[in-house]
């Protein structure tokens, strides 16, 4: 199994080197991601100037890395259109340092990359843990059970997880949910300033208070449960076809044997 490996926190993030070193227990890891901090660009391509790729020096060894100067989807897209000779059977993005649940889900860059890979046929997971939280040991083995169950074709091949941990050490997390992304629940505001020339305008995520169903990735969360939000169904009305209660109970047995 090849695996490609993108973000959008760039290529020298923590989390992304926790990722793919899980990953190497389930197959071969290519790693491709942006030079720099790429966070909020959700799904955006560079169309208008050239982009730009270096071989990177991998953290981890028997890790062919790329660093991409332009988004999290030019990086997966560049990977596997070109970088890449050989064919690449699954996906993965992360783990980005900052959830991507509810409205967030539509300008993260982490479901962004993982995006491009299911567009082209690929099964593809998104991870995420809370931002401020550095332990990314227990979302990279998640990750790999993930891959593992794949792999193994317990999980169809046309899938698209985006999945979300809480800062809870494993012996105090519930379970794994199955869930939809919860709506309503961020918007874009505007703060103003005054540099001492001119005024300046700064963008501000907010985060809206709101009383989730419990069937969405928030209450997930909020609960103490991890959320796998199955997107083939959100936003290309696939099946959820093989992810269920089954599969949620299987991997939380695998996943607290820690």
């Amino acid at each position: 199994m090849r695996i490609l490996v993108s973000n959008d926190d760039g290529i020298s993030a923590p989390g992304l080197w926790a990722l793919a070193g899980q990953l190497m227990q389930a197959g071969e890891v290519v790693v491709a991601a942006p030079d720099r901090e790429q966070s909020a660009t959700g799904t955006a391509v560079t169309l208008r100037q050239p982009l730009r790729v270096q071989k990177a020096t991998p953290l981890i060894e028997g890790v062919k890395a790329f660093s991409v100067e332009g988004t999290p989807c030019d990086s997966v897209i560049l990977a596997l259109e070109k970088l890449i000779e050989e064919p690449v059977d699954l996906v993965v993005s992360g783990i980005n340092q900052g959830l991507n649940l509810g409205d967030d889900m539509l300008i993260s860059g982490t479901v962004g990359a993982a995006i491009q890979g299911y567009m082209r046929g690929l099964p593809a997971i998104a991870v995420s843990i809370p931002a401020g939280y550095n332990d990314w040991r227990d979302a990279a083995r998640l990750a790999k059970l993930l891959a593992e169950e794949i792999k193994a074709k317990k999980l169809p091949q046309d899938i698209f997880l985006n999945v979300n941990l809480p800062e809870l050490p494993v012996s105090e997390i519930k379970g794994i949910r199955i869930t939809q992304p919860a709506h309503k629940t961020h918007i874009d505001s505007v703060d103003e300033g005054y540099d001492g020339r001119r005024k300046y305008y700064w963008l501000v995520r907010k985060k809206l208070n709101n009383n989730s169903a419990e069937d969405t990735d928030m209450w997930a969360l909020e609960h103490g449960f991890i959320s796998i939000t199955a997107l083939q169904t959100t936003l290309f009305r696939k099946p959820i076809a093989g992810i269920d209660e089954g599969c949620c109970k299987r991997l939380f047995q695998n996943f607290k044997q820690a």
